[in-house]
């Protein structure tokens, strides 16, 4: 979902295209293609996004970790995942966050998989509100 929301949020600023955004999995269960839930899809779309199963697929970075070493910067939903990135040398010279982080606050925005649809669109709601107080700091950054 994040993914989805800052590409939505980077066309309104007339930067899409500019910078790739590229959503990324390092659990154990993580693989490469793996799809947007239904769940997830459906609270895109009541926010006018509206995601084909075919237009998304996740990677895996434990697998990809090249991609790591490219990225200007890497935005993570939970401190663990953070942490898990630190085990990697392609990450250590990274900027790296949790997005609650990056926004100026504390905490995780936690998996709502499985949970339902009243926790994706929390979940959605989370993400949309900390990617707005940041994107203009995220625009800065990335412009140089």
């Amino acid at each position: 979902m994040a993914q989805a929301l800052l590409e939505r949020m980077l066309e309104g600023r007339g930067v899409d295209g500019a910078i790739r955004v590229r959503s990324g999995g390092i659990a154990n269960y993580a693989r490469d293609g793996m799809l947007a839930s239904l769940d997830a899809r459906l609270a895109l779309r009541e926010e006018g996004i509206h995601l084909a199963e075919a237009d998304f697929a996740s990677t895996d970075l434990k697998r990809h970790r090249h991609l790591l070493a490219e990225a200007d910067l890497i935005l993570t939903m939970t401190v663990f995942q953070k942490q898990m990135l630190g085990a990697f040398a392609e990450a250590h010279d990274r900027s790296v966050f949790t997005l609650r982080e990056f926004a100026g606050e504390e905490g995780d925005i936690d998996d709502p998989a499985t949970q339902g649809e009243d926790v994706f669109r929390a979940c959605r709601d989370e993400i949309k509100r900390c990617l707005e107080k940041s994107v203009g700091r995220l625009l800065m950054i990335l412009s140089g």
